[in-house]
Order: C-alpha cells, then structure tokens, then sequence
C-alpha cells in the first residue's frame, strides 16, 4: 500500500508496524518547499547552456555588503572563529537593540535580542519556546510554507489566517478570533508584514489591533519581520515591538542586508523567554555561526550600499507592475514591500504547479507556484521575486510578453 501523494508530488511514508520495513518517521513527511525545487530544476536548465531568469527564489542578486566581506577577511588573519555564546556575539546584541532605536524609536535592552542561524532557526526556537505539543499556531494563507512544514515536523497543528482579495491579502483581528474559535487549543497567530508571497505590509493600526486580540485572546504574538527595510509603497513600516512588548520578532540579515547564505538572523524575545531559548539554541544549534556574526556586525556600517540595493529592488518592481500585465498577467496582490509580486493565472490554468514548470520549460524564466504558499487557493496563483537585476527583470518581462499559454 502506497502513501498519499502531496503537493509536490511525493508520497507519504507508510508508517511501519513492529517487524516491518523501517520507514521514515511520519512528523518527517512535511511538502517541499516547492521553491527549491524549481530551482533544482532551474539549475539543470543552466547545465544544459540555457539562460534562466531566476524570479523563483527570494535571494538578492548582490553579494553581502562591500564592508562585512572586509570584516570576514581581517577576522579570518586575527579572529580564532570559534563558537560564541549561545545567545550570540554581545557587541552584535547591543548593535541590533541599537537598531531598534535608530529605525523604531523603540529602546531596546540587548539582553532580550537573540542571535540565529538564519530566521529559519528562529521559528523553530519560537515554536519550542511559545508551544506545547499539539497546540496549534494561527498562520497566514497565503504565506511562507515552511512556517507549516516547520510546525508539522514538531507535530504541533496548524490553523489558516485566511486572507484573500477581500482583505487586501492581509490579516484581520476577526480572522484571529475565528481561528481561535475553530481550534480549542490555538496557542498563538504569527505575521509577517512585509508577507511572502504578496509583498502586502499591515498599517500600524492594524498591525496592533491585531495585537490587542492576541492579548485579549492570551495568545502568543509571533512577528516575522525579515522584510523589514525592503518598502516602497505608502504603507509605514512598523515593528510588532511598538504594539506589543511580549510579541516574538523574527527577523533575518538575508533580505535587506543582503546575506542569504550566511545564514544569520536574530529574535527579539520577552525577558522571562531569554534562559529557555538559550537552552534550547545551546542544545540545537550551540550558536549561530561566528563569521557570519562578524559580518552581520558589519552590515550596519553599509546602509548607503544598502539603500542603493533597495533603489533597484524598486525600479524592478516598477517596470514589472508596468509590463505583468501586457504578459497577461493583470490581477497582481498589493505589493508594497519585500521583493515579490503574486500574480492571478487563474484564466489560464488551475494548476499552478503545472504552469510554473511550463513557463520555465518555454521560457526559461522561473517563477513559483502558488502551491507552495497555499495548499487552498494557490492552484491558481503565481509568485515572481523582482530581487535580481533590472537588466534581467527587462528581459523576463519581454520573454513574458512574448509568451502566449496555449490553452
């Protein structure tokens, strides 16, 4: 008897009773994260001499700022680079409470800042940390996949924030409350403004109403940030920290500040969560790796180089927002921040999977399935990430104009 296939394809492992063939565990059985996938595939169209444009994946065409590299290069000579304290580098704690002050207004005591290997390690110490087995967590739809795959592999539930047109994509305290009500064990909602995939950012007002419930609700706040300083349209920039001071931030050096692979990132914690994280890092991860810490000290010195990265980011965006919809592609999410443009194909197919390796196969541009976002609705939607370069984005409006799915 064979498993169940998922989104991607794949098929569940059969758990095995005693005397059969040993299996997989079943809380490892979690979707793809169907991105990379398509950058596999993507990959091997660049083997066999094709050009691919890659809009699949959330990473900056830029290497890491011009000053970290420097940084890296002289603590290669002088810097032993052994492991930190679990918490992370303490001249690094104070520079991102710093931070804090400098972008929010906030004064942020250091003490509750804790460095990651990358956001990803950060939602799994928020979820260690906030939940109890089989308490669920309220996420976003559509919304960063591994948030479920994540809470999945812990064998803790979910339960979706439907968002869709009608709310500009956007959460809603009503969705809290009906996610509370629809699961008697909901332990927290998490965020994420600006959102993966839509690029839709909360208002401050809302942002905080949200908040407000959370608190009325006795749930925990969890708020992913990593898009922090990647905005362009009229929506302020506000942190989870200004509405609520036992909110969870998530937030990462891999998208404004350009470190992908550097795997770097940090959370921001109430004080009675600091000593249970640092068990918890101390026993996964001992502490995120040293010269990426060395490097992310430095990004902050880099903000102009920065700054410049985030021009193009908006030029790209602009010169899509102006050419998607001669491609066909006419109904797109608000995109007010991060470096993503989620697109309704709807008209021409119903399964996004499909049409994303179709694209790639007749254009060599990739892009993401909606799929991978949502496992409800995202048949029939499309993401693009803008964050390579503009001569690039240029050339994948064109190859799309020209593109015309047969039916």
């Amino acid at each position: 008897m064979q498993g169940d296939k998922d989104v991607s394809g794949e098929r569940s492992p059969v758990p095995a009773g005693r005397g059969a063939s040993r299996t997989a565990s079943a809380r490892s059985h979690v979707s793809s994260f169907i991105v990379m996938d398509v950058m596999r595939a993507a990959a091997a169209r660049e083997a066999a001499g094709r050009h691919v444009i890659h809009m699949e994946v959330g990473q900056p065409a830029t290497p890491a700022p011009r000053r970290a590299r420097e940084a890296v290069a002289r603590a290669l000579e002088h810097d032993p680079l052994g492991y930190t304290l679990a918490l992370g580098r303490q001249d690094l704690r104070a520079r991102i409470a710093r931070h804090y002050g400098e972008r929010h207004g906030i004064d942020l005591d250091p003490g509750r800042v804790i460095v990651t290997t990358g956001s990803s390690a950060g939602f799994l110490l928020a979820f260690l940390s906030a939940f109890d087995a089989g308490h669920a967590c309220a996420l976003p739809q559509p919304g960063y996949p591994c948030y479920r795959n994540i809470l999945t592999a812990l064998g803790q539930p979910w339960v979706a924030l439907d968002t869709g047109p009608a709310t500009g994509f956007l959460p809603t305290p009503a969705a809290v409350r009906d996610a509370a009500a629809r699961h008697p064990n909901l332990s927290g909602v998490l965020i994420a403004s600006p959102n993966n995939p839509t690029g839709t950012m909360l208002p401050p007002a809302q942002l905080a109403a949200i908040a407000d419930t959370c608190r009325d609700l006795g749930l925990w706040l969890v708020s992913d940030e990593i898009y922090h300083g990647l905005t362009y349209g009229p929506v302020a920039e506000a942190t989870a920290l200004a509405a609520s001071a036992d909110a969870i931030i998530i937030n990462s050096f891999s998208k404004y500040f350009s470190m992908t692979g550097w795997r770097v990132g940090w959370m921001v914690v109430p004080d009675h969560l600091v000593r249970t994280i640092e068990r918890l890092q101390q026993n996964l991860f001992i502490a995120a790796p040293a010269a990426s810490q060395v490097a992310a000290l430095a990004t902050f010195e880099a903000i102009e180089e920065l700054e410049a990265n985030r021009a193009v980011y908006r030029a790209n965006r602009d010169l899509l927002l102006a050419e998607l919809p001669k491609a066909g592609f006419v109904t797109i999410a608000p995109a007010d921040g991060a470096f993503y443009l989620y697109c309704d194909v709807a008209h021409w197919t119903d399964d996004s999977l499909a049409f994303a390796a179709r694209l790639l196969e007749e254009t060599d541009v990739a892009a993401t399935p909606g799929l991978d976002f949502d496992p409800v609705d995202g048949h029939r939607w499309l993401r693009f990430s803008y964050a390579g370069s503009t001569a690039d984005v240029a050339e994948a409006a064109d190859r799309l104009r020209r593109w015309r799915p047969a039916p």
